[in-house]
């Protein structure tokens, strides 16, 4: 695997339930090799013309099947529009982007 084809997923989710839910079920089927959840996140923004301000869970998945986890991803989602933001990995450990990748365990 060449270091640009693992992604790293950005997403929130309202509570643990939920970034758990998802977690799980993306690392359970095949779509992310590791999921991270980090509470504490504080979000502002515009919906429906009403400054809204949320707390949050961050959710950051690992995966080389960006395209695959982001539909997967929406479906989970209890959020209208979720966030799904997905950035390329520059570079890492090559045992741990070789694990990433699913080519060793």
């Amino acid at each position: 695997m060449s270091e640009t084809e693992l992604r790293v997923l950005l997403s929130t989710a309202p509570d643990r339930e939920s970034a758990e839910r998802i977690a799980r079920s993306l690392v359970d089927e095949g779509l992310a090799a590791c999921v991270q959840i980090l509470p504490g996140l504080t979000s502002f923004y515009q919906w429906r013309g009403e400054l809204e301000r949320s707390d949050e869970l961050l959710i950051l998945a690992k995966t080389c099947h960006p395209e695959p986890c982001l539909e997967r991803l929406s479906e989970l989602h209890p959020y209208d529009v979720p966030e799904g933001i997905v950035l390329p990995v520059a570079g890492g450990l090559a045992a741990y982007l070789r694990w990433a990748a699913g080519e060793e365990a």
